[in-house]
């Protein structure tokens, strides 16, 4: 039998923040928001499982999530390496979906940049290359990413790099970073957008709006993206395709490589 490697939210603390393991309520509160026991229990059942049969299960099974895809021929079959950038409502689920969709037509190797926590995830680790969100790249994580863009593998990257918030009563996806157009240009990848249509709960929103209030610059709401996957079970989620963007179009000097992630977000968010 296969090694089984649990969650263990206390193993991630020492690592993290081992100063927070000594408030014993809290991390009780932690294994409860990310379901700790739930998500062992389906480790053991599904033990030895990897990769997209494991995503097969926990988007099919342990979430009963659907998804419909609009604008499927726009993903070409093909041996080229693309890039695909996606909004990213949910933060998490979105990702798991897109991966199962992408690998389906494509039927080939893909790699997701996700945040460095999603790394605790063990049947994933070969499937996500990790990001620290916010702070110094460690050496390996640099190293990791150069050996992604280098490869003959697709990429799925969330430019925004957070997933949405609520502003002005409206859930808007955050600004997306240039560094897609960038690798874009370096490794000659053609661009196709994935705008994926959801939403997390009002607690997620207005969590964010507070703590943002309030001056907290840590991104509490983060901790709560477990229980909102969990939230989102028995949903269908709509996911839309845009045309295929040429590489060399992000050679046009007439925007700046911020520029050109600005419009590609807003021609992303306007697919219908």
């Amino acid at each position: 039998m296969a090694e089984l490697t649990e969650i263990d939210i206390e193993k991630v603390l020492q690592q993290k923040a081992p100063r927070l393991l000594h408030l014993r309520p809290l991390v009780s509160y932690l294994k409860k928001i990310i379901h700790q026991d739930e998500m062992n229990s389906f480790l053991r059942e599904h033990v030895g499982e990897t990769d997209y049969v494991f995503l097969e299960h926990v988007v099919h099974d342990l979430l009963r999530c659907d998804y419909e895809v609009i604008g499927a021929e726009h993903i070409p079959v093909t041996d080229e390496p693309l890039l695909f950038v996606s909004t990213h409502p949910l933060g998490g689920l979105d990702g798991m979906i897109n991966a199962l969709l992408l690998h389906g037509i494509r039927q080939r190797e893909l790699k997701v940049i996700v945040n460095e926590l999603l790394m605790y995830v063990r049947p994933l680790e070969n499937l996500f290359v990790p990001v620290t969100i916010g702070g110094r790249q460690a050496r390996e994580q640099v190293l990791c990413q150069q050996k992604m863009w280098e490869s003959t593998a697709d990429v799925l990257s969330f430019p925004a790099g957070k997933c949405a918030r609520r502003q002005d009563g409206v859930i808007t996806e955050q600004p997306w970073q240039k560094n897609f157009v960038q690798k874009a240009i370096n490794y000659q990848r053609d661009v196709i957008p994935i705008r994926f249509e959801g939403t997390n709960s009002p607690f997620f929103y207005n969590l964010a709006i507070w703590r943002t209030r309030l001056g907290i610059k840590t991104n509490i709401e983060q901790l709560y993206l477990v229980d909102e996957m969990f939230g989102a079970k028995g949903k269908k989620f709509k996911i839309y395709i845009g045309e295929r963007i040429p590489w060399q179009t992000y050679l046009d000097k007439s925007r700046t490589a911020q520029q050109w992630a600005d419009q590609t977000r807003l021609k992303t968010i306007s697919i219908i």
